[in-house]
């Protein structure tokens, strides 16, 4: 719903396909929040591979639920308009929202996000936040709620896998997993290990190595757990480097990974792979700003764009070679 006559600068795209030429630079009203919902100012907003898969039709018919669509989901900004309802929060706040998959926004000046969706930002947490929100809430319920690992150094030790690790949920699970006892072999590319070294990985393998292709960790331990970034790696591959108890989560679940669930939860292996579903809750969120916060946590950022070129923004998470995340930011 509209407000006024108050007009923003957005981007669109008005069908599926395209990449970044069929990204389309409009003038349309400024979103009225709702009830339950608070208008923000952006200052900054993150792209992730999900956005232009959207755009590629990887959940049409459900996304996007109608065209024209302004893409994006996560951002920062400034509460500048309250719906009626709204109680934990006042204009001129600071915060991180994630936008609704379906409804997006993000693209634009203004975006309306739901309260329960928003969390708030303290003066030591920079508009990079943004990045954090689908990247790291993947990362984080990947490793405790599929993986069932506790990120505190009381518990037992625990060996884990992360593919493509430096990436923009990799790199953030390599450090949530950091904060636990557990011991992290991950995988990248050559031009990467010092990058992911850095974060706090104990290992780090080439994936173009024979070693690398087979997940063989180098000091020979088997996992606990596998935060399957990437595509292409079978369970065949995953499986002899298990443990007896072992779990691969995969984040980019297709039909031979929900065919596989299917079967190891039907014949009550103990090996097993699980789709991994994310579920986006306040209280995850507000965990990741103040790791932040702490120094914890950090944001990598690969590159950073100003909205005057979002389709070049679009364009680099397309290729695939990120390192880390990449930021769009408001004057």
């Amino acid at each position: 719903m509209a407000s006024d006559a108050k007009l923003m600068h957005a981007i669109w795209y008005d069908s599926y396909g395209g990449g970044a030429a069929a990204l389309k630079r409009v003038e349309t009203p400024v979103p009225t929040p709702q009830n339950d919902e608070v208008l923000i100012k952006l200052e900054a907003s993150s792209i992730n591979p999900i956005d232009f898969k959207v755009q590629n039709g990887l959940l049409r018919p459900i996304a996007p639920s109608k065209f024209p669509f302004i893409p994006v989901t996560d951002i920062a900004g400034e509460v500048v308009k309250l719906g009626s309802d709204i109680k934990k929060f006042k204009t001129g706040d600071k915060v991180v929202a994630k936008l609704q998959d379906m409804s997006g926004g993000g693209l634009a000046e203004y975006a309306v996000a739901k309260e329960n969706l928003t969390v708030a930002r303290p003066p030591e947490v920079s508009m990079d936040a943004a990045a954090l929100v689908t990247a790291g809430l993947t990362a984080l319920q990947a490793l405790t709620e599929s993986a069932l690992l506790k990120l505190d150094k009381n518990y037992p030790e625990a060996n884990v896998l992360i593919t493509a690790a430096s990436g923009g949920v990799g790199h953030y699970a390599v450090q949530l997993a950091k904060l636990g006892n557990i011991h992290v072999t991950a995988t990248c590319g050559a031009r990467n290990f010092d990058f992911v070294k850095n974060l706090g990985a104990d290992e780090v393998i080439d994936y173009k190595t024979p070693e690398g292709a087979a997940v063989i960790s180098p000091s020979g331990r088997k996992y606990d757990a596998v935060i399957n970034c990437t595509t292409g790696i079978s369970w065949s591959t995953f499986e002899p480097q298990l443990k007896e108890n072992g779990t691969v989560v995969d984040l980019t679940p297709g039909a031979g990974t929900l065919a596989n669930f299917a079967l190891k939860t039907l014949t009550f292996s103990k090996k097993k792979v699980v789709p991994f579903l994310a579920n986006c809750r306040c209280e995850n969120l507000e965990y990741l700003v103040t790791m932040v916060k702490q120094g914890k946590v950090k944001s990598m950022i690969d590159s950073k764009y100003p909205f005057s070129k979002a389709e070049d923004a679009w364009t680099k998470i397309m290729s695939g070679h990120a390192v880390g995340k990449i930021i769009i930011e408001y004057s």
